[in-house]
């Protein structure tokens, strides 16, 4: 199975929990249909780099997940015809993008580099 995250755009329009209905009716998707989800990440509602849809917000939320390569166009064609979804990317991880995934959760990247004191 290989590893995989995927980023969608939610419309703001949405209630929080809509949104939240939103987002584990395709965690469910994923898991009925043999993947294991790995790490699910709300990013909340943020501003948008142009308007979409004459929106210039939208709620941004990851799912990464182990899946055979089949599921992908199966859930893709999920999001395409799901009206709350503005727009998706699912993108395939390497090793080196697995590992800085890893990383990220443990919480490496956010300790503070120790600084010398200043003489």
């Amino acid at each position: 199975m290989q590893q995989y995250e995927t980023v969608i755009i939610l419309t703001p329009l949405l209630s929080d929990e809509v949104a939240k209905e939103t987002i584990a009716k395709f965690s469910n998707f994923l898991t009925e249909n043999g993947a294991e989800i790995i790490h699910n990440d709300n990013w909340g509602l943020k501003k948008l780099a142009y308007p979409i849809e004459k929106k210039s917000t939208g709620f941004y939320h990851l799912i990464e997940f182990k899946a055979p390569g089949e599921i992908i166009s199966k859930l893709e064609l999920q999001y395409k015809r799901d009206e709350r979804i503005m727009r998706f990317l699912t993108i395939a991880l390497d090793k080196h993008a697995i590992a800085y995934n890893e990383k990220k959760r443990s919480g490496a990247f956010n300790k503070k580099p120790k600084t010398e004191e200043a003489k």
